[in-house]
């Protein structure tokens, strides 16, 4: 008993601490449905982690959530337990075939309140086939509008788009669907870098396609509080961006990367893990805050 202020049992300690909080701080519901694209136009980051980790907090706290997967490789889907081979009806139907949304959602097996509208690798043409279309950015848009407003009170409390990692007609669909914008950036060397090209394009949605759209939210992944580097990448994202950059941050994580390989989230596969105390965090910090002023 004599060690018990070595660093595993303030690590330990710690975690409860952290665990009791989360369990106490009760989820606010939106008086309307958040639509979030989480979105950065580097590879890597964490982009379809948070998403899918993001998405089962917010569940397992008591809302609804949907995630629309609309990167080709369906990585997303993957982690949700969700069929996503080429005969599934998925998110290629919606936006090149006109299909209504609600002919593609499916219920996540593992977790209540968790539903996914998946990617198949048809996707990888839709970029080509949507060039043609009337009104082609707006095609995930006019989509979701109709679902949700069809749900009526059993809509959905939040709406996550996970996005491929390039400025594509995919990725304008998903912008101009969304109100609200959700970067991951990694604690390493690049992490900054291309952040201006993707605050140009929202730039530019916002100009053209969608006014209502904002940043919202900010989420530091990959943090290891070894390293000065993560230190560093830490304070100038947050320098930069003092409003929006969660005060949670996700660190390395085995756990975190193991989950998809079975099909499940963190959040299930390891609910103890620092990975997923970590993500439970952020999204409670995000639901607390709300959607951004003005919007």
């Amino acid at each position: 008993m004599q060690d018990a202020d070595t660093p595993i049992a303030r690590e330990l300690e710690d975690q409860v601490r952290r665990r009791t909080r989360i369990a106490q701080t009760k989820v606010p519901k939106p008086e309307r449905t958040r639509v979030m694209t989480v979105a950065n136009q580097k590879g890597g980051v964490g982009k379809t982690t948070t998403t899918v980790n993001v998405a089962a907090a917010l569940a397992q706290a008591g809302l609804r959530v949907l995630v629309i997967d609309i990167d080709p490789q369906g990585n997303a889907s993957t982690a949700l337990g969700i069929e996503h081979h080429a005969e599934v009806p998925s998110v290629y139907d919606v936006v090149v075939e006109g299909k209504p949304m609600r002919d593609i959602v499916q219920e996540c097996p593992d977790i209540k309140g968790l539903w996914c509208a998946p990617a198949t690798i048809d996707l990888a043409g839709a970029e080509i086939e949507l060039v043609s279309l009337v009104a082609r950015e707006q095609r995930l848009n006019r989509a979701l509008t109709a679902h949700v407003d069809e749900l009526g009170e059993e809509a959905y409390d939040y709406v996550l788009i996970d996005c491929p990692p390039s400025l594509g007609l995919l990725t304008v669909n998903a912008f101009v669907a969304a109100r609200e914008v959700f970067i991951p950036i990694q604690c390493e060397y690049y992490a900054l870098e291309g952040l201006s090209q993707l605050l140009n394009n929202i730039e530019l949605i916002r100009k053209h396609l969608n006014p209502a759209l904002a940043i919202s939210t900010i989420l530091l992944t990959m943090y290891d509080a070894r390293t000065r580097l993560s230190a560093q990448v830490a304070e100038e994202v947050r320098t930069h961006f003092p409003d929006t950059v969660l005060r949670s941050s996700v660190p390395r994580s085995v756990r975190i990367s193991e989950a998809p390989s079975h099909g499940l989230t963190v959040m299930t596969y390891d609910p103890a893990s620092s990975g997923a105390l970590s993500y439970a965090e952020a999204a409670t910090e995000l639901a607390l805050r709300g959607e951004p002023s003005g919007q």
